[in-house]
């Protein structure tokens, strides 16, 4: 039994009415099977005349009727069930940030909250209710037969405990073997979710045809995994079924025997031949749902994982190069606020900012001092010792190959990475000491522009505007300051046109435009976080995206996440890091306009 699954089902209104119906309809159904032993054994040894045949026929229909009752109340609590867990997954995904669930891949998600999920339902409709039954059925079934046969009664008892034990002993085999399958479908899905996302870079760059093999190849292990739990499974079908029938032989040869020797009532032994196997099949039952309930179990187990923030995280670590198929997660609107000069949160913030721990007003200064990050289940630090200091309105530029803890940094910045060791300091306050609402505060002070930013299914001006509160005049002036507005022009319905997910309608330059757009939607922002603004852009789409970053930077302290010549030639230092620590910092040295050198 699953206790968190139990416990959720106890706690949910809706979901625990439909449960206790469901396994109060299939107990009552196999509490029936006595008075349908009853009624057919007096009619078969003559003890009852044919008039028993019309309750027997209402016996029988009741049984149709419950099993009925428990299917529909057991679709419905399979449902309920599933969109109580996605509802509070998808609530506890905003919780966590990007950072913190970036142990797993965006595609393992969504075949957890998807697939995952759906397997709940063999659990839910036929292992908790067989469960039940189980535990009531057998026992009943053992008080009548007491009461009929004691000789057939000892036997039963003595060996119905057979079929647990047995059970359990391949049960325990059974749940490894489905883990492992359960992990091959969660890879599986992810990867082919993620190549799919990263089909147009992937071919741009001649890797389609390998993904193809890697996709190839992980589809064969979730075949290999699948074929190993269906044999497990049938090895434990042919073992129950061998206890039973070997049981049932036990019964039914010395009733067969005492019959023929006039020791034992036909009635009698009709009853006890009828009511044996209803003792065993229970649990038989039990054991057969058991195996096709694992799958969901082992998703269970992922999704209550991460209610608990149980799942390890890891972004951008050493070692770790990010494929083109990898993300930057989007900051949802409500992390990241409303924008700074926003009338109603000034107040707040200005209370904020006199609290102890808040970050001062202004333009603050940032400093790191011996920062070292560590995520679970990684042996290498994704930051080791990194001290760095970056001054008021400063725009620092930090390089480096993938994986060397770039976006680790301006995830610290963000504060949705803690470190393990060290300090990160912004305007003298320590991020790590700021409360749920500071940081939230500390954070409308940011402007971030992810690597590859995330548009929904909304209108072009919702999009720019992103729970900043901007009216439509401040909308388009963004628009235009970030190289936009041209290109929102020529769209059907200009500012107006609904965009597909992702921006699918739009091209990476247009894309990122708009990223870059939401952040002039933010004028009281202080500091600037730039995630590779220009990667996988060309040169026209390039050019418009500087000259849209240099304006935006003035004035603010920016920190520029770049591999482009261009975007490096906007910041005043260069700051290159290698395995997770800065291995030089040097200012960037500008030829005066009209002097050559040789």
């Amino acid at each position: 039994m699953h206790k968190d699954l139990l416990l959720l089902a106890r706690t949910e209104r809706a979901v625990r009415r439909h449960l206790l119906v469901c396994v109060a309809a299939a107990v009552l159904a196999g509490l029936l099977v006595l008075a349908q032993a009853e009624l057919l054994s007096g009619v078969l040894s003559g003890a009852l005349t044919t008039a028993a045949l019309l309750p027997l026929a209402g016996v029988v229909a009741a049984r149709a009727l419950f099993g009925l009752l428990h299917g529909a109340a057991a679709g419905r609590t399979a449902s309920a069930l599933k969109s109580v867990l996605r509802g509070r997954l998808l609530a506890r995904f905003g919780e966590l940030g990007p950072a913190r669930l970036a142990s797993r891949r965006s595609g393992e998600l969504v075949t957890l909250a998807g697939r995952g999920l759906d397997a709940l339902d063999p659990y839910v409709t036929g292992y908790l209710p067989a469960v039940a039954v189980a535990g009531v059925v057998p026992v009943a079934v053992l008080a009548r037969l007491f009461a009929a046969d004691l000789g057939t009664a000892v036997i039963v008892l003595v060996t119905l405990p057979l079929i647990p034990v047995f059970g359990a002993l391949v049960g325990w085999r059974t749940k490894e073997v489905t883990d492992r399958q359960w992990r091959a479908l969660s890879q599986l899905g992810g990867h082919f979710l993620d190549v799919v996302r990263g089909l147009p870079t992937l071919r741009a760059f001649g890797r389609a045809r390998y993904q193809a093999t890697v996709i190839r190849q992980v589809a064969d292990a979730h075949r290999a995994a699948t074929m190993r739990t269906l044999r497990v499974a049938f090895l434990s079908s042919l073992v129950l079924e061998l206890v039973a029938s070997l049981s049932l032989a036990l019964v039914a040869v010395p009733v067969g025997l005492r019959l023929l020797s006039g020791s034992l009532d036909l009635r009698v032994a009709l009853l006890v031949l009828l009511l044996a196997p209803e003792a065993y099949i229970p649990l038989r039952a039990m054991g057969t749902k058991f195996h096709a309930a694992m799958e969901g179990v082992a998703a269970a187990d992922d999704a209550f994982a991460v209610l608990d923030d149980r799942a390890p995280a890891n972004d951008d670590a050493p070692g770790e190069k990010r494929t083109s198929s990898d993300e930057t997660p989007p900051v949802p609107a409500a992390t990241l606020g409303p924008e700074a000069s926003s009338a109603p949160e000034a107040p707040v913030r200005a209370a904020a900012a006199g609290r102890l721990g808040a970050v001062p007003a202004g333009v603050p200064e940032i400093r790191l001092e011996d920062v070292t990050v560590r995520y679970p289940g990684r042996e290498d630090a994704a930051l080791s010792g990194v001290s760095l200091v970056i001054a008021p309105g400063e725009r620092v530029a930090l390089t480096g190959e993938s994986g060397a803890g770039k976006s680790t940094l301006l995830h610290l910045l963000l504060g949705f990475v803690t470190p393990a060791r060290g300090r990160v300091l912004v305007g003298g306050a320590d991020l790590a000491d700021l409360s749920e609402d500071e940081l939230g505060l500390w954070r409308a002070r940011l402007a971030f522009v992810p690597q590859r930013p995330h548009l929904f299914a909304d209108t072009v001006s919702a999009n720019i505007a992103m729970g900043s509160g901007a009216s439509a005049g401040h909308v388009r002036a963004a628009a235009e300051a970030a190289r936009a507005a041209d290109f929102v022009a020529a769209l059907p319905e200009g500012y107006a046109t609904v965009l597909g997910e992702r921006g699918a309608d739009l091209s990476a330059g247009q894309r990122q435009r708009l990223a870059l757009a939401r952040a002039f939607c933010r004028p009281g922002a202080e500091v600037l976080l730039l995630d590779e603004p220009t990667a996988r852009l060309d040169g026209r789409s390039e050019a418009a995206i500087v000259e849209a970053t240099r304006t935006l930077a003035e004035g603010r302290t920016a920190v520029i996440v770049a591999h482009r010549p261009a975007m490096i030639d906007l910041a005043d230092r260069v700051i290159r890091v290698e395995n997770g620590r800065v291995v030089s910092d040097r200012p960037v040295v500008r030829v005066p306009a009209g002097l050559t050198g040789e």
